[in-house]
Protein backbone atom coordinates (compact mmCIF):
# COMPACT_ATOMS: atom_id res chain seq x y z
CA UNK A 1 0.00 0.00 0.00
CA UNK A 2 1.41 3.70 -0.97
CA UNK A 3 -0.33 4.54 2.60
CA UNK A 4 2.50 2.20 4.62
CA UNK A 5 6.12 2.69 5.81
CA UNK A 6 7.85 3.36 2.43
CA UNK A 7 11.24 3.24 3.57
CA UNK A 8 13.80 6.13 4.45
CA UNK A 9 14.55 7.15 0.95
CA UNK A 10 18.16 8.42 -0.01
CA UNK A 11 18.10 9.83 3.84
CA UNK A 12 18.90 6.03 4.43
CA UNK A 13 22.24 6.23 2.63
CA UNK A 14 23.27 8.80 5.19
CA UNK A 15 21.90 6.18 8.28
CA UNK A 16 24.07 3.46 6.05
CA UNK A 17 27.19 5.73 6.04
CA UNK A 18 27.15 5.79 10.26
CA UNK A 19 26.52 2.25 10.30
CA UNK A 20 29.29 1.80 8.32
CA UNK A 21 31.95 4.36 9.91
CA UNK A 22 30.89 2.81 13.41
CA UNK A 23 30.42 -1.12 13.26
CA UNK A 24 32.36 -3.91 11.36
CA UNK A 25 29.28 -5.32 9.94
CA UNK A 26 28.41 -5.69 6.35
CA UNK A 27 25.80 -3.55 4.81
CA UNK A 28 22.94 -4.62 2.94
CA UNK A 29 20.05 -2.53 1.29
CA UNK A 30 17.50 -2.95 -1.37
CA UNK A 31 17.65 -1.08 -4.37
CA UNK A 32 14.20 -0.20 -6.21
CA UNK A 33 15.55 2.03 -8.87
CA UNK A 34 18.44 2.68 -11.68
CA UNK A 35 18.73 6.33 -10.00
CA UNK A 36 19.65 5.79 -6.58
CA UNK A 37 22.56 3.00 -7.99
CA UNK A 38 25.46 5.41 -7.35
CA UNK A 39 24.37 6.86 -4.01
CA UNK A 40 23.63 3.09 -2.50
CA UNK A 41 26.79 1.05 -4.51
CA UNK A 42 28.85 3.71 -2.44
CA UNK A 43 27.95 2.93 0.72
CA UNK A 44 26.32 -0.64 0.85
CA UNK A 45 28.10 -3.98 0.52
CA UNK A 46 25.25 -6.12 -0.66
CA UNK A 47 22.52 -4.57 -2.62
CA UNK A 48 19.33 -6.26 -2.88
CA UNK A 49 16.38 -6.72 -5.68
CA UNK A 50 13.38 -7.48 -4.14
CA UNK A 51 10.81 -9.61 -5.41
CA UNK A 52 8.95 -6.97 -6.93
CA UNK A 53 11.55 -5.86 -9.30
CA UNK A 54 12.60 -9.09 -9.87
CA UNK A 55 11.41 -8.89 -13.79
CA UNK A 56 13.13 -4.66 -13.69
CA UNK A 57 15.32 -6.20 -16.69
CA UNK A 58 17.22 -2.83 -16.72
CA UNK A 59 17.85 -2.51 -12.87
CA UNK A 60 19.35 -6.18 -13.12
CA UNK A 61 21.48 -5.23 -16.12
CA UNK A 62 22.34 -1.94 -13.80
CA UNK A 63 23.40 -3.74 -10.58
CA UNK A 64 24.91 -6.42 -13.22
CA UNK A 65 27.95 -3.81 -13.87
CA UNK A 66 28.33 -2.93 -10.58
CA UNK A 67 31.12 -5.22 -8.64
CA UNK A 68 29.26 -6.17 -5.29
CA UNK A 69 27.40 -8.90 -4.46
CA UNK A 70 23.59 -8.65 -5.57
CA UNK A 71 20.84 -10.59 -3.66
CA UNK A 72 18.17 -11.50 -5.73
CA UNK A 73 14.74 -12.18 -4.24
CA UNK A 74 12.48 -14.69 -6.26
CA UNK A 75 9.05 -12.97 -7.30
CA UNK A 76 6.21 -14.31 -5.48
CA UNK A 77 4.67 -16.18 -8.44
CA UNK A 78 7.78 -17.00 -11.04
CA UNK A 79 8.55 -20.30 -11.96
CA UNK A 80 12.75 -21.37 -11.09
CA UNK A 81 13.19 -21.00 -14.79
CA UNK A 82 11.87 -17.63 -14.47
CA UNK A 83 14.26 -16.21 -11.21
CA UNK A 84 16.89 -17.97 -13.18
CA UNK A 85 16.74 -15.95 -16.12
CA UNK A 86 16.62 -12.93 -13.74
CA UNK A 87 19.84 -13.58 -12.41
CA UNK A 88 21.33 -14.23 -15.99
CA UNK A 89 20.41 -10.84 -16.55
CA UNK A 90 22.77 -9.71 -14.11
CA UNK A 91 25.51 -12.38 -15.08
CA UNK A 92 25.65 -11.79 -18.39
CA UNK A 93 26.83 -8.00 -17.70
CA UNK A 94 29.69 -9.20 -15.90
CA UNK A 95 28.86 -9.95 -12.56
CA UNK A 96 29.19 -13.50 -10.64
CA UNK A 97 28.58 -12.38 -7.55
CA UNK A 98 24.60 -12.93 -7.22
CA UNK A 99 23.17 -14.96 -4.16
CA UNK A 100 19.54 -16.42 -5.00
CA UNK A 101 16.51 -15.82 -2.11
CA UNK A 102 13.64 -17.85 -2.03
CA UNK A 103 11.22 -16.42 -0.26
CA UNK A 104 8.00 -17.94 -0.76
CA UNK A 105 5.37 -17.70 -3.32
CA UNK A 106 2.01 -16.69 -4.14
CA UNK A 107 -0.87 -19.47 -3.29
CA UNK A 108 -4.09 -20.66 -2.07
CA UNK A 109 -3.13 -20.50 2.15
CA UNK A 110 -4.22 -17.63 3.60
CA UNK A 111 -2.58 -18.02 6.72
CA UNK A 112 0.70 -17.30 6.06
CA UNK A 113 2.13 -14.69 4.03
CA UNK A 114 3.19 -16.86 1.32
CA UNK A 115 4.23 -20.28 1.00
CA UNK A 116 8.03 -21.55 1.25
CA UNK A 117 8.61 -23.33 -1.39
CA UNK A 118 11.29 -25.43 0.39
CA UNK A 119 11.57 -27.57 -2.33
CA UNK A 120 13.08 -24.80 -4.33
CA UNK A 121 15.99 -25.12 -2.60
CA UNK A 122 17.50 -28.31 -3.34
CA UNK A 123 16.15 -27.50 -7.11
CA UNK A 124 18.11 -24.57 -7.69
CA UNK A 125 21.44 -26.27 -5.98
CA UNK A 126 20.76 -28.92 -8.96
CA UNK A 127 20.06 -26.07 -11.38
CA UNK A 128 23.07 -23.81 -10.63
CA UNK A 129 26.10 -23.15 -8.57
CA UNK A 130 25.17 -19.99 -7.31
CA UNK A 131 24.77 -19.55 -3.67
CA UNK A 132 21.01 -19.97 -2.10
CA UNK A 133 19.29 -18.49 0.70
CA UNK A 134 16.01 -18.49 2.17
CA UNK A 135 13.96 -15.92 4.08
CA UNK A 136 11.78 -17.38 6.69
CA UNK A 137 10.46 -13.79 7.96
CA UNK A 138 8.62 -13.09 4.35
CA UNK A 139 7.86 -16.29 3.71
CA UNK A 140 5.69 -16.98 6.50
CA UNK A 141 4.81 -13.33 7.80
CA UNK A 142 4.88 -14.69 10.87
CA UNK A 143 7.38 -14.54 13.97
CA UNK A 144 5.99 -18.01 15.19
CA UNK A 145 7.10 -19.59 12.59
CA UNK A 146 10.26 -17.67 11.59
CA UNK A 147 12.10 -20.57 14.02
CA UNK A 148 10.77 -23.74 12.30
CA UNK A 149 11.10 -22.27 8.51
CA UNK A 150 14.83 -21.56 9.32
CA UNK A 151 15.11 -25.17 10.66
CA UNK A 152 13.37 -26.61 7.49
CA UNK A 153 15.71 -24.20 5.06
CA UNK A 154 18.47 -25.19 6.78
CA UNK A 155 18.18 -29.24 6.09
CA UNK A 156 16.73 -28.35 2.45
CA UNK A 157 20.53 -27.06 2.10
CA UNK A 158 19.90 -23.07 1.97
CA UNK A 159 23.57 -21.25 2.34
CA UNK A 160 22.63 -18.81 4.32
CA UNK A 161 18.92 -17.00 6.23
CA UNK A 162 17.22 -13.35 5.66
CA UNK A 163 15.79 -13.13 8.93
CA UNK A 164 13.90 -10.12 10.52
CA UNK A 165 14.88 -8.84 13.82
CA UNK A 166 14.10 -6.17 15.62
CA UNK A 167 14.68 -5.51 19.63
CA UNK A 168 11.00 -4.26 20.05
CA UNK A 169 8.93 -5.91 16.86
CA UNK A 170 5.49 -4.64 17.95
CA UNK A 171 7.13 -1.05 17.83
CA UNK A 172 8.91 -1.38 14.27
CA UNK A 173 7.80 0.97 11.29
CA UNK A 174 7.53 -2.05 8.74
CA UNK A 175 6.84 -6.10 9.02
CA UNK A 176 6.88 -6.47 13.14
CA UNK A 177 4.63 -9.16 12.94
CA UNK A 178 7.42 -11.01 11.29
CA UNK A 179 10.41 -10.16 13.22
CA UNK A 180 11.55 -11.95 15.89
CA UNK A 181 13.34 -9.92 19.21
CA UNK A 182 17.09 -10.59 19.77
CA UNK A 183 16.51 -13.17 22.70
CA UNK A 184 14.57 -15.42 20.26
CA UNK A 185 17.56 -14.58 17.71
CA UNK A 186 19.95 -15.47 19.97
CA UNK A 187 18.21 -18.72 20.64
CA UNK A 188 17.31 -19.73 17.42
CA UNK A 189 21.41 -19.14 15.91
CA UNK A 190 22.08 -21.40 18.94
CA UNK A 191 19.41 -24.26 18.05
CA UNK A 192 20.78 -23.64 13.84
CA UNK A 193 24.35 -24.00 15.17
CA UNK A 194 23.32 -27.34 16.93
CA UNK A 195 21.62 -28.75 13.63
CA UNK A 196 24.61 -27.49 11.78
CA UNK A 197 26.86 -29.83 13.25
CA UNK A 198 24.49 -32.70 12.97
CA UNK A 199 24.40 -32.19 9.11
CA UNK A 200 27.88 -31.22 8.94
CA UNK A 201 27.77 -28.13 7.40
CA UNK A 202 29.61 -24.33 8.68
CA UNK A 203 26.96 -21.83 10.11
Amino acid sequence: SPYTYQGYGLHGVKLLKLLKSETNLLLETEILSTDHLDALASQADILRIGSRNMDNYELLKAVGKINKPVILKRNMSATLEEFLLAAEYILSVGNEKVILCERGIRTLETYTRNTLDILAVPALKELTDLPVIVDPSHSTGKSSLVSAASKAALAAGADGLMIEVHPEPLKSYSDGQQSIDLPTFDKLMKELNDLANLLAKKT
